[in-house]
This record gives C-alpha cells, structure tokens and sequence, in this order.
C-alpha cells in the first residue's frame, strides 16, 4: 500500500476507533458479568442446582451457552449446539416454555450433551430469550434443591428473570456491530474497489454506521459523537450544552411523572 493510501486507511481507522469508543463507552461491548449475574439470581430464585444462558450466535448459527450458576452450572460454559437441538434448542427455535419431570423420558434430551458438561439432570425447566424483535437465545434451570418438579410458580418466576437475560444479551449486539463497522470500512481498501479518498472516509464510516444504526439507535450517536473529534473546541462545548438541556428536560419529566395525583 502506497503511503497515500496508508494514510488514509490509518485515518479510517482512526475514525471507526472514535464510533467504537463512543459506543462502548454509551453501552458495555461485553454483557458476560451481568449475563453471569442473572444466572446466579436465577438460580437463587428456583433454588436450583445449576442455571444457564445460552445466546444464538448469529456468525456460526449456534447456540453457545455463556453465563452459568450453580454447584453443576459450571461446565456448560463454552458449549455450542445447533439452533434446534436439545431442549434449549426446541425452547429457541419454537418460542415454547417447557418444564420436564423426568428428562430420561423426553426424546428431545440430548444425554451425551449433558454428559459433556459433566452433569445430568433429572428435572429441567426452559424459556426462550425473545422480545418483539424475536428470539436470540434460552435459558434453563436443573433440578430443584428440593427435588420436586417444577410447577407453575417456577415458570412465572423463570420468564421474568429471562426478560432480563434478554435485555442484557441484546447488548452483545453491540460487540458485534463493532466488527461488522470495522471489517465493512477497511474493505473499501481492498483491491476491488476505488480507495476512498482521505475527505470520503468521515462519509463512508458514517453511511456503515447508519446501517447499523437500523439494529441499534445506538450507533447514530456513537456516530455523530465519533464525528466530534474534528470539530471546533467551541463547537465541542455547544454539542454538550445542548445534551446537559436535554438531560435536564428529561429529569424534570422524570421528577412530573413521580409526583402522586393530587
């Protein structure tokens, strides 16, 4: 690469450096400790001997299981399987809570899976991760302490904390938009295409990030914040006045919206 060309591809990356930044600085890349969190209150819930959370990964079309809880939740860590297969997978590909009483008797129970993880269970309860943009996942709890089946009241208690695994996993999204904004913006350097020129790059890094931006709002800050590194001191400060009235704005609606009705 000629020394033009690699000037500009550094001042692309500088400028997919300044989104990313932006953007895990707004949300965390990485939603494993709270993924792992959700786990252990979920297993404390149920009273349960393991937990687990498994999230589709959309690159492999996987399920890979990446938080667990629990004396036996430990081993599951790691562990991918197909979208459909096994009760995580039934419950991800189908939307359909299951709870089982006795899993040898299921033919949807994958023993050697389980064997993998080095416990198997007697009794299981699953619920899909999904939300109104679908499914990404499902998480399930083995075997009450107690040893009882799990009832109804387990199932209530299962789909709230899986309504916070969802919004957490939803996240991750996140870490991979990063790649896919990074891998589209230095593929404009490749042999195929015209090089962007050093006054295209800014453009190019804000159109990938606009597509993104389709999945995650996100993105159109973390857009217009990247873009700020070039701008006026004077005009630095008048973006952040603008945001500190915007925050005002909305604590005083927050604060009108607690007050009790007169």
């Amino acid at each position: 690469m000629n020394d033009p060309a690699r000037a500009t591809a550094l001042e692309a990356l500088v400028a997919v450096a300044a989104r990313m930044a932006a953007a895990e600085r707004l949300t965390p890349l990485t939603a494993e400790p709270a993924l792992h969190a959700i786990a252990d209150a979920g297993a404390a819930a149920l009273r349960v001997t393991a937990a687990s959370i498994a999230i589709l990964d959309e690159a492999t079309n996987r399920l890979v299981f990446r938080a667990a809880a629990g004396p036996e939740g430990a081993g599951v860590v790691g562990l991918a399987i197909a979208p459909h297969e096994g009760i995580a997978g039934y419950v991800f590909s189908t939307g359909i809570p299951l709870a089982i009483a006795d899993v040898a008797t299921d033919p949807r129970f994958q023993r050697g899976t389980a064997e993998e993880t080095g416990y198997v269970p007697r009794s299981l309860l699953a619920v899909p991760l999904v939300d109104d943009e679908g499914a990404i996942g499902a998480m399930e709890w083995l075997d009450r302490a107690d040893g009882q089946p799990f009832d109804l009241v387990d199932l209530d208690v299962a789909t709230r904390v899986a309504a916070a695994a969802t919004a957490t996993a939803r996240a991750t999204r996140l870490e991979h938009d990063a790649g896919r904004l990074l891998a589209s913006v230095l593929g404009a350097f490749g042999a195929d295409v015209a090089t962007p020129t050093s006054g295209e790059v800014d453009g190019l890094v804000a159109e990938v990030a606009a597509q993104l931006a389709n999945h995650d709002p996100l993105w159109r800050l973390a857009d217009r914040i990247g873009q700020l590194r070039s701008a006026d001191p004077d005009d630095v400060e008048l973006a952040i006045a603008w945001l500190d009235a915007l925050l005002e704005r909305t604590r005083r609606r927050g604060r009108m919206g607690r007050r009790p009705p007169a």
